[in-house]
């Protein structure tokens, strides 16, 4: 994904607590509390630090997240990304050094996500 398809980013430093929905993609640096509801692709780099609810098509993770993701396409965790909490989706990649500590439910569409 290059940086001309990002539609918003939440830099380093950037504290935000509350409900985010968006089209496209959006890539969090910073530290977000709450929820987030999309169809698009939730980017979250590996300084970053989330918590709460994500119902979006796609998560690519490479920061920390502790809470419940549902979905619709994939799950990416990267080599830096920390895992905790709930998945549920139909596609999970995690890449040698990801953490994981949670459960995982694989199916073919999330309940929850539209």
């Amino acid at each position: 994904m290059s940086k001309e398809e990002i539609n918003a980013f939440l830099g380093a430093g950037t504290v935000y607590q509350g409900r985010l929905s968006f089209q496209g993609a959006v890539r969090i640096d910073g530290s977000f509390s709450g929820e987030v509801l999309s169809e698009g692709a939730l980017i979250v780099g590996k300084d970053a630090e989330i918590e709460g609810v994500l119902n979006v098509g796609d998560l690519l993770l490479s920061g920390r997240f502790t809470g419940e993701v549902r979905a619709k396409r994939r799950v990416t965790v990267h080599k830096t990304g920390v895992l905790q909490g709930a998945i549920y989706t139909p596609a999970l990649v995690m890449e040698e050094g990801a953490l994981l500590d949670g459960q995982v439910i694989m199916q073919e569409r999330p309940q929850g996500v539209e």
